[in-house]
C-alpha cells in the first residue's frame, strides 16, 4: 500500500486516465473528486462490501 500526504486542492494521478483530487480536509473527514473515464467502475469499500450480488451495473450517484 501506497501512503501519501495531500493537502486541500492537491491532485494525484493513477494511470494515464485517473486523478484524485483532495477537495476539502476538515474535522477528521477528507473530500476526494476523482476524475476518471466513464468505463471504470468507483465505488466506496463499503459499498463493494454491502452491494447485493446482482449482474446490474453499480450505480453512480453524486452527493
Amino acid at each position: 500500500m501506497l501512503i501519501l500526504s495531500r493537502r486541500a486542492s492537491e491532485k494525484l494521478t493513477i494511470g494515464n486516465d485517473v486523478m484524485i483530487t483532495v477537495c476539502k480536509v476538515k474535522d477528521g473527514e477528507v473530500k476526494l473528486g476523482i476524475d476518471a473515464p466513464a468505463d471504470v467502475v468507483i465505488m466506496r469499500d463499503d459499498a463493494v462490501t454491502q452491494a447485493p450480488k446482482t449482474k446490474n451495473k453499480p450505480r453512480v450517484s453524486s452527493p
